[in-house]
């Protein structure tokens, strides 16, 4: 069942959720409603050029990275002895998330997602200090990063980038060893790909993921 959501500021229980993860349609993107998304382990993700309101998707299914069991290749590990690329949080998120949505010619693909609404959304979730990113430079050019939301002690990832190859890789190695320093407990990839199944991504269930979130 797809239930619909208007302007009270509520989610249903995600009970009845659609085999792909589809919750709920409608509500806006405000900080209040993201935050009460987020803490349930909800998300929006929509083309916003096929749907005028948000899709809420609320998998049962996580798909994660915990922070200690990242795998560093030997290419991986051999690319940053190199010290070609220089890794930063939180100093360009405007340029992260920028590089987002318009990296490999993405913004206009079929069913791209990252709309200005959706920009001015995480910015100003950024601007609280509640959502951030991470960069990879090479001198003074931003190559890659990714960004996503900081809940309590986990990071909830939205998107990532590369101009170079493994810059996006690079990045998630970073926030995970940050995170392992600084008692990060899990990384939400919200998709699972090859890629990031090779770097430590596993699936743990719903019940398990919403556990681990709570933790203060």
């Amino acid at each position: 069942m797809i239930y619909r959501i208007g302007k009270e500021l509520i989610f249903p229980q995600p009970v009845d959720v659609e085999p792909d993860g589809l919750l709920c349609i409608g509500g806006d993107l405000s900080v209040d409603r993201l935050l009460l998304a987020y803490s349930h382990g909800i998300f929006p993700w929509f083309s916003f050029r096929d749907y005028d309101e948000p899709l809420w998707y609320c998998p049962q299914q996580r798909f994660v990275i915990f922070p200690e069991e990242i795998h560093v290749s030997h290419s991986m590990r051999t690319l940053i002895n190199k010290g070609k690329y220089d890794v930063s949080i939180g100093d360009d998120f405007d340029g992260v998330i920028r590089g987002c949505q318009k990296a490999d010619g993405r913004y206009d693909s079929e069913g791209a997602w990252l709309s200005e609404d959706i920009i001015n959304a995480y910015t100003e979730l950024h601007r609280q200090n509640l959502a951030q990113s991470v960069e990879v430079w090479e001198g003074d050019r931003l190559v890659g990063g990714l960004y996503g939301v900081t809940l309590g002690r986990c990071f909830i990832g939205e998107s990532m980038f590369s101009l170079v190859p493994s810059a996006s890789k690079l990045a998630l190695i970073f926030l995970a060893e940050f995170m392992q320093e600084n008692g990060g407990l899990m990384i939400d990839c919200q998709i699972e790909t090859p890629h990031l199944k090779s770097m430590g991504g596993r699936i743990i269930p719903y019940a398990e993921y919403m556990k681990i979130l709570q933790q203060i």
